[in-house]
């Protein structure tokens, strides 16, 4: 079997480069990106001269100003970043067709196996790719080489903020095993405790470990960390990825909350308006995840699958409460909750001839196409949905 080339592109702080482009004076010049104006406001991105002094992403913006006085707050534009995120994908999608995008953060992984005969080495690539950005949008990106997804993210996370590296193939054990577990993507902080009080505090110490010691305190998440330990991920480049696939509602409290209704209730709401959005594009939702940021700066996401996708508002919502329940483990006041619905199917215009719905489904479905009729005439704030907790 070839070994894959996957290239992963990746622009340090991209929302402060962006910016900095269009306004050449904001070089050098500590910045954050935040809601200026908002009560509450939440840092979106920042400088590396923030980074530095201690400032994070999701932080509160009346504590960033603390640890760095001299920044220069800047309001999000989203549709700014967002076109400059279509333009790095444009140029890179004449190297592969295999080029997966994550949200409008600069980053993204390119898959160039098999394309040394048009473009060269997949490390040539990387730098006419570099140089390219650089002369025609002005941004530098790092990029890193690895022959899996897992092992370029891990590399662009070792070069950050600047440079390049390449992780060959047989590589991987040699380059992972002196790292801190803190690099391995998608490592939770909860495992992450668990694995210092068993002083392993290298991804190299928990490749020592066998998958079946792995499950016993980790359950089935020992598999994904004895591979990912080893360097070792299976999953494909997707083309296609687009932002828009996915919808998302965030509320932050006037006030950080600790009271269980006050979530509850917004996830209630926030179910209802994605319901209908899917019901109106004739969509369904595999996938709903809960995001809870804490008032010291720690977040927390979980999520609720449905395999067969649903636009019901009423189950939409039993997958959200139960992801928030997944996720609100810690005694900690919440900052903001948010709430994405993702993996789309398309919602087939014939019933299935193999699924009965109860009669409490038929209630629910009659019940939301007149509160959908009721919101496209009057607007989705005129209606509510009510809960007994």
């Amino acid at each position: 079997m070839q070994d894959r080339s996957i290239i992963h592109l990746n622009i340090t702080d991209f929302a402060v480069a962006v910016e900095r482009v269009c306004d050449r004076s904001l070089v050098a010049v500590p910045l954050l990106i935040a809601p200026e104006n908002a009560a509450r406001g939440i840092v979106h991105d920042m400088s590396e001269e923030a980074y530095q002094d201690g400032v994070r992403k999701g932080m509160s913006l009346s504590r960033a100003r603390r640890y760095c006085p001299a920044a220069r707050i800047l309001s999000p534009r989203l549709p700014v970043y967002r076109k400059a995120m279509t333009a790095l994908v444009n140029e890179v999608v004449c190297y592969t067709p295999l080029v997966e995008q994550g949200q409008e953060d600069g980053h993204l992984f390119m898959d160039v196996t098999g394309t040394h005969r048009l473009h060269g080495p997949p490390p040539d690539i990387a730098w006419r790719l570099r140089k390219r950005v650089l002369s025609g949008l002005g941004l530098d990106p790092m990029w890193s080489l690895g022959s899996n997804k897992l092992v370029a993210k891990i590399a662009s996370r070792v070069v950050r903020p600047s440079g390049e590296i390449i992780v060959g193939a047989g590589e991987e054990h040699a380059f992972l095993k002196p790292l801190p577990l803190s690099l391995l993507p998608g490592l939770r902080n909860t495992e992450q405790k668990i694995l210092t009080d068993f002083n392993l505090v290298t991804i190299g110490d928990l490749a020592r470990l066998s998958k079946q010691q792995l499950r016993l305190p980790f359950r089935k998440r020992g598999d994904y960390l004895y591979n990912a330990s080893r360097g070792r991920d299976a999953s494909p480049v997707l083309p296609g990825v687009d932002r828009r696939l996915r919808i998302i509602r965030e509320h932050v409290f006037a006030e950080d909350t600790e009271r269980a209704e006050e979530l509850r209730t917004v996830c209630s709401i926030f179910v209802h308006e994605i319901g209908h959005c899917l019901r109106k594009r004739k969509i369904q939702a595999r996938r709903v995840v809960v995001s809870l940021m804490y008032c010291d700066g720690r977040s927390a996401s979980r999520q609720a699958t449905d395999k067969q996708g649903t636009d019901n508002s009423f189950m939409l919502r039993s997958l959200a409460l139960k992801a928030l329940g997944s996720a609100w483990k810690r005694r900690i006041r919440v900052r903001s909750c948010s709430i994405i619905a993702d993996q789309f199917l398309p919602r087939s215009p014939q019933p299935s001839l193999f699924c009965m719905h109860s009669v409490r489904e038929l209630q629910q479905q009659k019940l939301l196409a007149a509160m959908d009729a009721v919101a496209d005439r009057f607007g989705s704030a005129v209606l509510r949905s009510g809960s007994c907790w």
